[in-house]
Order: C-alpha cells, then structure tokens, then sequence
C-alpha cells in the first residue's frame, strides 16, 4: 500500500487556471470550521499571528477541514524554523508568512519552508504530513514540495523596490497584498481608497503573474470581479468575525434592542 499526502485543492484549482476561495477564521471552534467547508469554499484561514491558536487547535483545525477535502492555511508568526513548519507537519495544506520585508527576507523563508531542492527545510517524516512515516523519505520531499503551498504577503512598503525580484524567487506559490498593515505603514490608516494602495494592489498582480506566482488579495463580493480582472486568482471573500458581527447587529436591530456600544456599519471589505 502506498502512502500519499492528500493533494491541494487550492494548487489544484489554481494550476488548472481557475479561481480558488479562501475564507479566514479568528474563532477557534470546529464547528465554525465545519459550517464553512460544507459552503465548498476551497481553503480556510487560520492564523497564529494575530490569534491565540495553539498548535493544538491548529491541529484539529486539519483534521476538521480535511474531512470536507478543504485546504487549511495557517499563517504563521514571524520566529524560528519551528513556527514556520510546525503547520505542515500537522498536515496543513498551506502557510502564510506575514510582512515579507526583502529579497533577503523571502529567499530565508523558503530556505525554511522548502525541501530539497529548493530549500533546506528540516525533516522528519514521522507527522501526519509525512503519515507517520509511511511516506518513502524521498516522495516525502517531493510531495511536500508540490502539494504544500506557501504564500508571502506583502504589506509594507519596504519590500517594493525589490518586488520583481521577489515575485521571481522561485519555490513560494501565492504573493498576497495585505491593505491593512499596508495603509497603517504608508500612514493612512484604514483609507482602503488611498491612491498608493490602489496602485499596489495593481503591481503586485501584475508582477506576480509577470513571474509565474499566484496573485492573492482579500476583498468582498461588492470588489470580487475587479480584482478577477486585475489578476487576482487566490480570494480570500469572508471572516466569521464579521458575518457574526454584522448578523447579531441586523438581529439586534430588527429586535429594537439598543446596541450599548457606537458600532460602525456594515463592513464589507477586509484589512488583514
């Protein structure tokens, strides 16, 4: 019997031309998980940055997602070696590296990331990812690298005058603009309309797709078609935090009951 990793459904919907859809949890619940995969959304987002997620909870969070034969992608924090692979060896689908800063920067996460050839990524094999290992050692590596997707967001300023350079670094999969921290570093907080961000948003398509790289953006369903047209093919479209959010608002509303608190409208787009 041969031992295989369960391929990605995002790679595989993004090779073949198509627009793969993501959508991000901060709810560490698996029945949030399970409400979500069963709506045939391609990936999941967890995140380990900006969440207390342990690596417990991210490891359910596979098991949870892989019964629906949907993508889990953890973004990871910014430390050692451990916390950029710990993911992938639960099994994960794909990790997300956030604030790339350099040519310098990106060609160590792959370094990290990546197997060889393309990196020098530390190995074991007994996880889930490698099935405890019953993966051969060497279709261990070669599977890990095809059917494991890394994606680097860029959302500083800094990492623009090296973007080409970044784009065409090769053994990373997704380059995806993140407008939030973007806005906040160019010192327009949250003005999603900034002429810079618009710009941005433009070249990082255009020069992902220059190099071969998929181009991921967040949005709504009010901006889907214009990033589709611009280049963009990994979305992510959603958060349970807000669709809660703006459900118990319209709840609490129709109820007549007073919100304590001066919340703002509905918001349809995404900062992250």
């Amino acid at each position: 019997m041969a031992f295989q990793m369960r391929p990605s459904r995002v790679l595989r919907m993004l090779r073949a031309g198509k627009i793969a859809y993501s959508f991000k949890t901060n709810l560490c619940d698996l029945r949030v998980m399970q409400i979500v995969a069963s709506f045939g959304f391609d990936c999941i987002w967890t995140c380990r940055e900006h969440v207390p997620n342990d690596l417990q909870t991210i490891e359910a969070q596979v098991l949870a997602t892989k019964v629906y034969d949907v993508d889990l992608m953890c973004r990871v924090p910014r430390g050692s070696y451990t916390d950029h692979i710990a993911p992938f060896e639960m099994d994960a689908t794909g990790i997300m590296v956030p604030h790339i800063m350099s040519l310098a920067d990106a060609k160590q996460v792959v370094r990290m990331t990546r197997f060889h050839p393309q990196g020098r990524r530390a190995a074991d094999g007994g996880n889930a990812d490698g099935a405890f290992c019953n993966i051969d050692f060497k279709d261990y590596i070669v599977q890990a690298n095809r059917e494991r997707f890394i994606c680097l967001q860029i959302e500083d300023p800094e990492p623009l005058d090296e973007l080409d350079a970044i784009a065409d670094l090769p053994g990373y999969d997704i380059l995806l603009f993140g407008p939030g921290d973007f806005s906040h570093a160019i010192g327009a907080p949250g003005q999603m309309d900034h002429p810079l961000i618009t710009k941005t948003r433009e070249r990082i398509a255009k020069t992902a797709i220059k190099y071969g790289k998929f181009a991921g953006a967040v949005g709504a369903p009010s901006n889907r078609q214009s990033l589709i047209d611009m280049g963009y093919t990994f979305l992510n479209m959603g958060a349970d935090v807000i669709g809660m959010s703006n459900y118990c608002r319209d709840l609490a509303q129709a109820c007549g009951i007073e919100t304590p608190n001066d919340l703002p409208g509905q918001y349809g787009g995404q900062r992250t």
